[in-house]
């Protein structure tokens, strides 16, 4: 798909893998709408890149519908890139020997399921609306983790939830292929964002020594890069490809 002229939403699009996405849009002429958090830097991003901004939560059916709304007002919406989510680490028993928080966990299944579901499905109806182009209508890049498939201790809820992501991609392809609209999933290793900040630098430099090649932690731009060949290439559907260099996660 040709995205000049279109116009893209990019959840999380603020800053790390959703930021380096929303510039690569940009820059191939697409039209891009940031839906972040209201305490984001979503409305100074979207200057920088000549789009809009929409303070939403991705799990929230009215702010989202305000969002996808907002994206339709600025012309056809023809992709999605869904980069919102959140952590949080979680054991079934604790240290204390109690048990895991139900709160916690609902949580997170809430902001990265649930939320990439109703991203998804207002997304949808919106590009199903469009006249296609050479078949297509829209696309569609969702984002889980190599946590959804071999998660680590302490990870029970987030790699749960991105599991549910990696699950949702075939059947969600298969549900709108009559739509002309694509769903492929990213699965990203351990990049180098805001969510890793964090951490001291010894500890980044750790992670990076466990990435077999290249030895390093992930770049932002290399998921954007990514998330454009999707959209460009119209065989990729209903795939979810990994992204970190061969990394495969130890139980802990």
């Amino acid at each position: 798909m040709d995205v000049k002229g279109a116009v893209a939403i990019v959840t999380g699009g603020a800053s790390g893998l959703g930021y380096a996405t929303a510039k690569r849009l940009a820059g191939h002429g697409a039209k891009v709408l940031i839906v972040d958090q209201a305490t984001s830097p979503g409305a100074e991003v979207a200057m920088e890149l000549g789009g809009g901004f929409a303070a939403a939560d991705v799990a929230d059916e009215t702010t989202m519908q305000a969002a996808v709304t907002q994206a339709e007002s600025m012309g056809p919406l023809r992709v999605l890139v869904h980069c919102a989510g959140r952590g949080g680490a979680l054991r079934l028993i604790e240290k204390d020997g109690s048990a895991g928080s139900l709160a916690l966990f609902q949580e997170v299944i809430r902001v990265n399921l649930t939320g990439t579901f109703n991203a998804l499905r207002l997304a949808a109806v919106a590009m199903a609306k469009n006249e296609p182009i050479d078949g297509e209508r829209g696309v569609c890049v969702l984002t889980a983790s190599i946590a959804g498939i071999e998660g680590q201790i302490g990870q029970i809820p987030y790699a749960t939830s991105k599991a549910g992501v990696i699950g949702m991609t075939v059947v969600a392809a298969r549900d709108l292929a009559s739509k002309g609209i694509r769903v492929c999933t990213i699965a990203p290793g351990i990049f180098d964002t805001p969510m890793l900040q964090r951490l001291p630098e010894a500890v980044k430099a750790s992670l990076a020594q466990g990435v077999p090649n290249p030895h390093r932690l992930g770049i932002p731009d290399e998921y954007g890069q990514l998330a454009m060949s999707i959209i460009e290439n119209p065989y990729l559907n209903g795939e979810t490809i990994r992204l970190d260099g061969a990394l495969r996660m130890a139980p802990r």
